[in-house]
């Protein structure tokens, strides 16, 4: 069967062969991964690519990008390899004879290096590309008159820079999410689209021009956009940016969202209120410290999922029950339907995976995927960071339940996509979706992670539609 690109692959296709350089925000579901290879397809046609270098999540850079390849008649004919496993194995794919190549994030300060001077690949797919937005490079010229890049950031973001404008002639940005925590995530993707032209040679110049720094509850500051930022990072990026959403072009089934909440016990509740107050706490034998802000809200976010960790090991120590309770209600409650379970700590997983015998735990292992899928597995335990790209999961069920509730939204959305209303159109699935959020009763996951998540959500969804209609403008 052939790949007959929707209205908004075929948008997506056109946006990638009329722009050398270019951010593709389509929301998930939306068949971006085929979209990029009908444009790649033609792109080695008429020679504009020779080889193509895929950076994503492992497991999408193993499954989801050779899959896609092999799912499609008129695909077929293009070779796709993953660079994974050995030294060795890696190194034997870099310098195969495959046209695309796929690698996962990790690997890039390696393969760089391991590449050297024998970079061959002109264009680079970077799949979820907000894992690029902790760059923080510059331009910097030597007592010789050299310019230089110079900075800080993570590494394999500092080091694909050195790459991205030398020996990179195309590029293109892939995510669902483009500003997960805010404006601030943009610089780092963009500059690869640009070198800084449009937000800024550097990261500090973009800090500069639209963000102002305030004090945070630590003591040490932050940055946040001035009131004027995001029309204007809006306008200026404008041109190389293009917004799909299936919303757009689908009949889609609902998202029916609810929260259940749940009460800590008394004894629970007071070390926990304790622990928010002093950053030190006591329960069932076991001293809790914290050392900082970051580490008390983790250490609160622990309390209010039911087992705290007592030491760097991550052994831990049970708190309270009220969450497994509630879980097994929304089980009961899907009557026989299965859950799909999110969790954010690993004490989670392994008292959900002892409360529910037959339930399974999303494994690296691709049967896993299978046996969800037919319905053979009727509760699966997935920690968003792991289970959230590129997993087709809607034709196991509809019912996702939170566990316990973690500040990223991109991982938050990407979730719940995996069985989400896109996946379930796409599918020919015509059933709502329902999320259910366990929520402990007034603790930091209800006053602070829920309106989070809904305050970055407004922000990414103003910033979305914005570039959508710059587009039609």
């Amino acid at each position: 069967m052939n790949l007959t690109p929707r209205d908004y692959q075929a948008a997506i296709r056109d946006f990638i062969l009329t722009h050398r350089r270019c951010n593709v925000f389509a929301g998930m579901g939306t068949g971006k991964t085929g979209a990029t290879l009908l444009a790649l397809d033609i792109m080695f046609l008429f020679g504009e690519a020779k080889r193509v270098l895929v950076i994503a999540p492992k497991r999408v850079a193993v499954s989801t990008w050779p899959d896609e390849v092999r799912k499609w008649s008129n695909l077929r004919h293009l070779t796709i390899a993953a660079a994974v496993g050995t030294a060795a194995e890696r190194l034997a794919v870099l310098r195969g004879p495959a046209q695309i190549v796929c690698i996962n994030y990790e690997n890039i300060e390696w393969m760089i290096d391991a590449l050297g001077d024998d970079w061959n690949f002109d264009v680079v797919i970077a799949d979820e590309s907000t894992r690029l937005k902790g760059l923080r490079v510059g331009m910097r010229t030597s007592s010789t008159g050299k310019q230089f890049l110079a900075g800080q950031g993570t590494v394999r973001a500092r080091k694909l820079a050195k790459v991205a404008h030398t020996k990179v002639k195309r590029w293109v940005n892939l995510t669902g999410s483009p500003a997960p925590n805010g404006l601030q995530d943009l610089w780092g993707q963009c500059w690869f689209i640009d070198g800084g032209q449009r937000l800024g040679r550097s990261f500090s110049a973009f800090s500069d021009r639209w963000f102002r720094t305030v004090p945070n509850a630590d003591g040490y500051t932050k940055i946040e956009p001035m009131p004027f930022a995001q029309p204007q990072v809006e306008a200026a990026i404008k041109d190389v940016c293009i917004t799909i959403e299936a919303a757009d072009y689908l009949d889609l089934p609902p998202l029916v969202e609810s929260e259940v909440y749940v009460d800590l016990p008394p004894a629970a509740r007071a070390a926990y209120l304790k622990m928010e107050k002093e950053f030190f706490t006591e329960f069932a034998g076991h001293e809790f410290e914290a050392l900082n802000s970051g580490a008390k809200m983790q250490k609160c976010l622990q309390f209010a999922s039911g087992a705290a960790y007592t030491d760097d090991e991550r052994n831990w120590t049970l708190l309270h029950d009220e969450k497994i309770d509630a879980l097994r209600s929304i089980v009961e409650e899907a009557n026989g339907m299965p859950v799909l379970v999110a969790y954010q700590f690993v004490s989670d997983r392994q008292r959900i995976l002892k409360a529910f015998p037959r339930a399974r735990y999303l494994d690296a292992n691709p049967q896993t995927l299978v046996d969800w899928n037919a319905g053979r597995i009727p509760v699966i335990v997935a920690h968003p960071k792991s289970g959230g790209h590129g997993l087709n999961m809607q034709h196991g069920s509809n019912i996702l339940a939170d566990f316990s509730l973690g500040f990223n939204l991109e991982e938050d959305e990407q979730i719940v996509e995996r069985i989400g209303p896109t996946r379930q159109a796409q599918s020919g699935l015509n059933r709502s979706v329902y999320r259910r959020r366990i929520i402990a009763r007034d603790t930091i996951e209800q006053t602070a992670v829920l309106p989070a998540l809904r305050r970055k959500a407004r922000l990414q969804d103003a910033l979305l539609a914005a570039m959508k209609l710059r587009q039609s403008a």
